[in-house]
């Protein structure tokens, strides 16, 4: 059965956590927060556009006893489709078959997804509850990424019910191979055509 959380954050600052809060001189700062809005509990454009470009995630889990397992998955930039101001949905891919995740979901609903964009410096957490949909074929195609060469197994659809983004402390900078290769591109291009001008101009002299 879900709580009935006050603000949105309660979700995560349970009463012990503001306790420690409490103890630790944060609290305050927290409580003007909650009082102001707290944290969306929607998909907003903006965090939309944020999961479009994104091409890795972390997803928590827990089981019925309380214990958590954290599965990556990833995809090209879109394998996140947003599909409702509520639901994110995504294929979930053939692996080693496992199915801690999976196994986990259908004791406990409970879910997190943690996001982590290095090149920006940037890192969104998202709570809410995840459930598998195995045998949807028309979900699959709907939400499997046009030519990536994966088996879909299942679609995972999750539902948002909190997120929040933290400062960019702590976090390296870190750049998508593929981008550092365009980069790179770019720049050898720009020199071959300064080189072909270069040698123009010592053949007019």
């Amino acid at each position: 059965m879900n709580a009935v959380h006050r603000f949105s954050s309660d979700v995560a600052f349970t009463d012990t956590v503001k306790a420690i809060q409490t103890r630790k001189g944060s609290r305050h700062g927290y409580a003007r927060m909650e009082q102001s809005g707290a944290w969306e509990s929607r998909i907003t454009p903006e965090l939309a556009d944020f999961l479009a470009t994104q091409t890795s995630i972390y997803m928590a889990t827990a089981n019925a006893e309380g214990q958590p397992y954290i599965q990556h998955r990833g995809g090209p930039a879109g394998f996140l489709r947003v599909l409702d101001e509520h639901t994110i949905g995504f294929v979930d891919y053939a692996g080693n078959k496992q199915y801690i995740s999976a196994g986990n979901l259908a004791e406990n609903a409970k879910a997190h997804l943690f996001l982590m964009d290095y090149a920006h410096r940037q890192r969104i957490k998202i709570w809410g509850e995840a459930r598998v949909v195995e045998g949807d074929a028309a979900l699959v195609e709907r939400l499997m990424p046009e030519g990536y060469k994966a088996r879909a197994e299942q679609v995972i659809l999750f539902t948002v019910s909190a997120w929040d983004t933290n400062c960019p402390q702590h976090i390296p900078v870190r750049f998508e191979a593929a981008d550092v290769q365009a980069a790179l591109d770019v720049r050898d291009a720009r020199i071959r055509e300064l080189e072909t001008a270069l040698q123009q101009l010592r053949g007019t002299t």
